[in-house]
């Protein structure tokens, strides 16, 4: 979903508290509903169904996607915290069906991306949580109270970050993977890995995830748990890269984690750091 520019107003299948404030040219859906205290800026888009509890505040080229809920003090598209930001058009896009809890923050792009944050569709971003400028938050992610994501985190799929994590800037976050509560992720974490640590270290697998949402088997996690353990096991991860593809060909998660660790970019993958739980398929 990309932004596109404002409709013609306020449908009149809306419904909007005398207590709000829309800016003309804002653009507000039929089934939106916006309560008492809350502001919405001149480019905004609400899409369909889109509910603001109350004292909500869009800003910047902002788009909500259909049916999300805005819960109380959040904010959405303020200027970035970004000393090179210097009132570019930029904005935030915000999927279907997600919902933003109490004093959440998501701010918008800035011109060192793309000019757009974007959290995607069925996504759950609770109290206090951060999402700096030019993130890149894909669908289904979980975000807990007080986590703090640095500008221009990308997070995928199903990721499920736990409560007062800490991720720097340009770090990134593979599909379904999970950071533990109160983890300071300084590098890459791999697709479906499981992190943890005032420094965060590779602890195994998201296993639970992998069971539930992709139906594997318990063999078939271990199969991948190797792979893992391989790629850590050398000196040479490009090596290992290569030996770990010609021993699993055709396992698509080995696969994408493989392709994650070819693109690892300059902060590297986190480090391994063993723990007892770490072989076990059914360990949280």
């Amino acid at each position: 979903m990309d932004h596109t520019s404002p409709g013609p107003g306020i449908s009149p299948e809306a419904i909007v508290s005398p207590a709000a404030f829309v800016a003309p040219g804002a653009s507000v859906a039929a089934g939106c509903r916006i309560g008492p205290g809350c502001v919405v800026g001149p480019d905004c888009v609400l899409e369909e169904g889109v509910e603001l509890i109350a004292h909500v505040v869009l800003d910047g080229r902002t788009r909500i996607g259909a049916g999300a809920r805005i819960f109380p003090f959040a904010t959405i598209g303020m200027a970035p915290q970004d000393l090179k930001y210097k009132g570019e058009p930029t904005g935030a896009i915000v999927g279907a069906r997600t919902m933003v809890r109490e004093h959440a923050t998501i701010h918008r792009g800035s011109t060192g991306g793309d000019g757009f944050t974007r959290v995607g569709s069925d996504c759950l971003i609770m109290c206090v949580a951060h999402v700096g400028h030019d993130c890149q938050v894909g669908d289904g992610v979980i975000i807990v109270n007080n986590v703090m994501l640095a500008g221009h985190v990308a997070v995928g799929d199903f990721a499920f970050i736990q409560g007062g994590a800490a991720v720097q800037q340009f770090v990134r976050i593979g599909r379904m993977a999970l950071v533990t509560g109160m983890s300071g992720v300084e590098r890459n974490v791999l697709p479906f890995g499981r992190v943890k640590g005032y420094r965060a270290k590779l602890h195994g697998l998201n296993t639970i995830a992998m069971r539930r949402r992709l139906g594997l088997s318990k063999e078939a996690v271990m199969t991948v748990a190797r792979a893992v353990h391989e790629l850590y096991r050398g000196r040479n991860l490009e090596e290992q890269i290569a030996a770990i593809a010609a021993a699993h060909p055709g396992n698509p998660h080995v696969a994408e984690i493989l392709d994650f660790a070819r693109d690892r970019g300059r902060h590297g993958l986190c480090p391994f750091g063993r723990s007892a739980e770490d072989e076990d398929p059914d360990a949280a």
